[in-house]
């Protein structure tokens, strides 16, 4: 439709008078909060207003119906997240998934994998995205958001991964290095918040693409210096993640935040003509033309999503999404 000006009055649209009816729509209308107050808090109710709510609820809403489709489906479901997932409570999500067998493949960066055990040995705390740097530096506190992480935790990560290095073959797969982490995890008496622990224990691969980009990395770089014949393989980790991606007859993604999480699952899943299903949850743009800011419409252009196929991104932070998305999912029994 053209854009046309008309004298004493808006510009109109040509044709306006031929667009079909719209009563067909539903109409926009957020959660019924009056019923909230008779009833008390209806999380059915509030899940299903989503969708009329506009927005990126109306996303969210779209993502929670594709999970469940997933799950009906019995697709082989890749879960890809940043470390800041993991940093964040989104971790004690994670670990459920992996605790009930939820996903099939988990796919993230080296913090998320050195975190995970660090808040085994001490917890992160909540503080403030206002902190003055310099303050926080001269009193070994580092920052992430606003979430605190003492220096003392690396001291104690340090010490838990010399024996576990010692006990690893001369070259090893990163998916192979999380597991032992898993196991060893076990040992400590937070072990059961921990994602690596259920996932090595549900033998369900976690993989690292990127694995020395991190404290991870750094004690993986002081340990060959005295064996120098250390080798940490991640094309092991691409033969695996490949296999599950074309042995699967349905393939779906969970994918919090973006970055290397996000495209190696991607990339994996163009050997198999692309994912059946895909949720994205991350506040990149596309605009500088980053994988990270792509939206699902690029991945289908490079075979990463197979075309009309349920697919959706919401455009928000994954600590305020995905706990909903969550608890609208995973963590209720499947509709029949």
């Amino acid at each position: 439709m053209k854009l046309t000006k008309e004298k004493g009055k808006h510009a109109q649209y040509d044709g306006l008078r031929n667009i079909a009816s719209l009563d067909h729509l539903p109409a926009i209308r957020g959660y019924d909060y009056e019923a909230n107050r008779k009833d008390g808090f209806d999380l059915d109710a509030f899940v299903k207003a989503l969708a009329t709510t506009g927005f990126q609820a109306a996303n969210l809403s779209k993502a929670i119906d594709i999970v469940n489709i997933m799950r009906r489906e019995k697709a082989t479901v890749f879960l890809g997240c940043t470390s800041n997932m993991v940093s964040s409570g989104n971790r004690e999500a994670i670990a459920f998934l992996a605790k009930h067998k939820l996903v099939s493949c988990i796919v993230t960066t080296a913090g998320g994998i050195e975190e995970d055990v660090i808040k085994c040995l001490k917890p992160f705390v909540v503080g403030s995205f206002e902190a003055p740097g310099e303050q926080l530096f001269e009193n070994g506190i580092n920052r992430t958001g606003n979430i605190f992480v003492p220096n003392d935790r690396y001291a104690y990560f340090d010490k838990f991964m010399q024996p576990v290095l010692q006990k690893l073959p001369t070259t090893v797969a990163t998916h192979a290095l999380n597991k032992a982490l898993g196991e060893a995890v076990a040992e400590l008496p937070e072990h059961e918040d921990s994602y690596l622990y259920w996932a090595a224990k549900n033998s369900i691969p976690v993989l690292c693409p990127a694995p020395m980009d991190g404290s991870l990395g750094d004690l993986i770089h002081f340990f060959r210096q005295q064996h120098k014949e250390f080798v940490v393989d991640v094309s092991q980790d691409t033969d695996l993640i490949v296999k599950l991606a074309l042995n699967a007859e349905k393939a779906g993604a969970i994918i919090l935040g973006a970055g290397v999480a996000k495209h190696y699952i991607l990339n994996a899943c163009i050997f198999r003509e692309g994912l059946d299903y895909a949720v994205y949850i991350n506040t990149a743009e596309e605009y500088d033309g980053s994988d990270s800011g792509a939206r699902i419409d690029e991945a289908v252009t490079w075979g990463k999503i197979k075309p009309r196929t349920p697919a959706v991104k919401v455009h928000c932070d994954a600590t305020i999404a995905f706990p909903l998305l969550m608890a609208a999912t995973f963590a209720k029994p499947l509709d029949s």
